[in-house]
């Protein structure tokens, strides 16, 4: 079980490798995964630290960003298939973009309030192991003052259209696995239709809650 302190440097890292997923910019194709998480992980840290709207967590603006950015070099269609496992092949098309637009929300939800936190972080990328092939791992730390470094990780695949980031660790966590039993459960208990009512209704409470500190802001 995680202390208080070490949850609150969780949320932080992930929703520092989340929006490295979520904010990158277009690039050549040709550009290797490890320059390309570098590049793009460099690029957040800047955009977070210069709109303040982003470094206070609102969800709004994070969705805004998103949607202009529109995931150019994110397969989250394969992380949202790689949490819900085997219980994917049973959802209809329809259901598969639903799941997949409601998994993104919830993510955002979730972290976006960590963004506050993001300081004078700095990154240090490992070299790649081995020969690259169509699926890599691409090893960082994320170095903050007086405090030890924090491991990050992200998955990539080679595609036609380039390099894309479907998985990310923390702390040796991948996303994927940190939600996989919760959505198996959901599963289990109402089919994929239980599983996008209740990926639903969190998102309905966590826009609810977001929004109240707000109100008197416009």
């Amino acid at each position: 079980m995680k202390t208080p302190k070490q949850l609150s440097k969780f949320l932080f890292t992930v929703a520092l490798a989340f929006g490295a997923m979520f904010l990158a910019q277009p690039a050549s194709a040709q550009e290797a995964p490890d320059v390309l998480v570098k590049r793009l992980s460099h690029e957040i840290l800047e955009i977070i630290k210069s709109d303040k709207e982003l470094k206070a967590g609102n969800p709004r603006r994070v969705q805004e960003v998103v949607t202009s950015k529109l995931l150019p070099h994110l397969n989250f269609r394969k992380t949202t298939s790689m949490t819900v496992g085997r219980h994917w092949r049973e959802a209809t098309p329809e259901q598969q973009e639903q799941l997949t637009e409601e998994f993104r929300n919830l993510l955002i939800y979730t972290y976006s309030g960590a963004l506050s936190q993001v300081g004078d972080q700095k990154l240090e990328i490992r070299p790649l192991r081995g020969p690259v092939s169509d699926d890599v791992e691409v090893r960082t730390y994320v170095i903050q003052s007086g405090r030890e470094p924090v491991e990050v990780n992200y998955r990539l695949e080679k595609t036609p259209e380039g390099w894309k980031i479907y998985d990310v660790s923390v702390f040796g966590a991948w996303l994927t696995e940190a939600y996989k039993n919760t959505f198996s459960a959901e599963v289990s208990r109402g089919g994929i239709e239980g599983l996008l009512r209740t990926l639903q209704q969190k998102n309905r409470q966590l826009a609810t809650n977001t929004k109240r500190p707000h109100r008197d802001g416009g």
